[in-house]
């Protein structure tokens, strides 16, 4: 596939949540919604600086040390006492002036653009098959730690979220915004197993994102069977029959350094319907015994996803270092 590039993205909303998704609570999404019959071809439709960073999984969210000093008890003259109010008072403005810095530095300092703003725009500014190589090697990312190689059988045209996800996710993810929807379908080496693997760029700032990411963790939306991506199908490849009931295994991680959702959904390649899916941290447990288990896919989710995300930060750094 050249090595083209996606479009430029509209314009950002400066880390608000988007249209209609205001005050949305956590029982705002309750109800479940029965899988759809109807398999068969996804239709193709036309990514302030992070201050937390996370493992893949689970949200590292670092609070700041905004202590200010305090006088503790000390008995003194009213010179001394004025001339330490006077230092307080120093310190509370050198403090605060530097706090200030801290919450608006853009990167843009010394000629380099911060990560988290670069990340929100490295989608249209690298080649496609730099966001998502035709080859992935997984060394160690397979059920007992085996080899695992990925080749890319679909790219999707960049789009936007309306027709991508099941309502109910889409309802999910509504606080942090959509601002463009890349996915990939790839196959391991034995051509039996299918991944989709999907990086969506929001429009929420970090704070929003930490936000985010702690509750989807605490609401457990990640392991919902009603909230499970959708695979990307393409005619005319083996992904063909990579429908809705052909997930099996899924995972879905909220970054809090970069303004990405990033899933993955996996499934058989021979288009068997599966009627008993599993979160992938679930499939990869010792002992698990359901389909998705036994054929490794929630590993073929979780190491997909994870070496995808790596890409993207690989490009995102490179394009940090550059001078502005």
């Amino acid at each position: 596939m050249p090595s083209a590039r996606f479009p430029d993205a509209p314009p950002r909303t400066g880390g608000r949540p988007a249209p209609g998704a205001e005050g949305l609570s956590a029982e705002g999404i309750v109800e479940p919604t029965a899988r759809p019959r109807t398999g068969g071809p996804d239709e193709v439709r036309r990514a302030t600086p992070a201050r937390p960073v996370v493992t893949f999984a689970e949200p590292d969210i670092q609070d700041a040390d905004t202590a200010r000093p305090r006088l503790l008890g000390v008995l003194m003259g009213p010179r001394t006492a004025g001339a330490a109010v006077c230092l307080v008072l120093g310190l509370g403005l050198i403090g605060g002036a530097a706090t200030g810095g801290w919450l608006s530095d853009d990167g843009t300092d010394g000629g380099a653009r911060g990560t988290y703003a670069v990340a929100g725009s490295i989608w249209h500014e690298v080649p496609v098959d730099q966001l998502f190589p035709a080859t992935v090697q997984g060394p160690g990312a397979g059920p007992g730690g085996a080899d695992r190689t990925w080749t890319r059988v679909a790219v999707a045209p960049d789009s936007g979220c309306a027709d991508a996800f099941d309502p109910l996710l889409r309802k999910a993810l509504a606080p942090v915004g959509c601002l463009r929807l890349l996915r990939a379908t790839y196959t391991d080496a034995t051509r039996s197993q299918l991944t989709t693997v999907g990086l969506l760029f929001t429009q929420a700032d970090s704070a929003a994102m930490s936000a985010f990411a702690a509750r989807f963790q605490r609401e457990g939306l990640g392991s919902r069977t009603d909230l499970m991506p959708r695979p990307y199908a393409a005619e005319g490849t083996p992904a063909a029959d990579f429908g809705d009931l052909q997930r099996a295994s899924w995972t879905i991680s909220v970054r809090t350094d970069l303004p990405v959702v990033v899933y993955a959904v996996s499934g058989f390649a021979d288009g068997r319907d599966v009627t008993e899916p599993q979160p992938a941290a679930d499939a990869m447990k010792a002992g698990a015994t359901t389909a998705p288990a036994q054929a490794g896919l929630g590993f073929e989710a979780t190491g997909l996803a994870g070496r995808i995300v790596a890409a993207l930060r690989k490009s995102v750094t490179a394009a940090t270092e550059k001078p502005s």
